[in-house]
């Protein structure tokens, strides 16, 4: 995808997709970036960051009371919550295309950040919920010791010890959200309201497939995940494998 991006697409379909550019051709990026490629990246960025902090936010408070207190409903509500990620996504569709006539917000960034904060919930609290049953309770209990209540537990020594597992479900639902379509096409039908998964639509020609600059929007696409996976990896990794060992 990288090399052919660099390629005139005479040259790739006479030589094939296998060899490397002769002389490399950088206008397909400069074509892309002129023709608004990163409106669509910072629409993107805006929903995803947007959508993120939201399920974060909601996740680390549904998934402290289930995971450290004893109550009646406990195992009712993760059940159900449990339950819920078995809801496909594309079933919503028209009942969510309704809501957001009704509401006002068809056709706008904030008819998309509902949808993926909802279906990103039930994983998200469920992973957590497994992750701070892995905190040891006797740190709470020296915490109470000394003083602290509920919320500063919850503030200053449960959501601390929760980085690697919030930084996994960062990780997880933004590479997710970053290249959700479903929602995204039938949400938003404005050219300069679209989000970057819809991109490749506005670079097509009519009647004709430049295929070297679809890649070249393809590869632009990747890019921030795969860095954002390079940098936080360990992380990820850790958040991941901390929940399968109690301790």
């Amino acid at each position: 995808m990288l090399i052919n991006s660099f390629r005139k697409q005479f040259d790739m379909l006479q030589q094939g997709v296998f060899h490397l550019p002769d002389p490399w051709y950088f206008l397909n990026y400069v074509e892309v970036v002129t023709h608004g490629f990163f409106g669509f990246f910072f629409r993107s960025v805006v929903v995803v960051g947007v959508s993120l902090v939201l399920m974060l936010i909601i996740s680390a408070f549904a998934a402290y009371p289930l995971a450290r207190m004893n109550f009646k409903l406990n195992p009712f509500i993760y059940a159900t919550i449990v339950a819920m990620m078995s809801v496909p996504m594309h079933v919503t569709l028209i009942p969510i295309f309704k809501l957001t006539t009704n509401i006002g917000i068809y056709d706008s960034l904030k008819a998309l950040i509902g949808p993926y904060v909802a279906f990103a919930l039930p994983m998200s609290v469920f992973i957590l919920t497994a992750f701070m049953k892995t905190i040891p309770k006797e740190i709470e209990e020296s915490a109470e010791i000394d003083g602290c209540n509920r919320y500063q537990n919850f503030f200053r020594m449960i959501l601390p010890l929760s980085k690697s597992g919030l930084s996994t479900l960062a990780i997880y639902n933004g590479v997710a959200m970053w290249n959700e379509f479903a929602f995204a096409n039938t949400l938003i039908i404005t050219p300069s309201k679209k989000t970057l998964p819809l991109a490749l639509g506005q670079f097509k020609g009519e009647h004709s497939l430049d295929i070297p600059i679809i890649l070249a929007v393809l590869t632009l696409s990747v890019l921030p995940m795969i860095s954002l996976f390079i940098i936080f990896q360990d992380k990820l990794v850790k958040g991941m494998m901390a929940g399968a060992v109690k301790g």
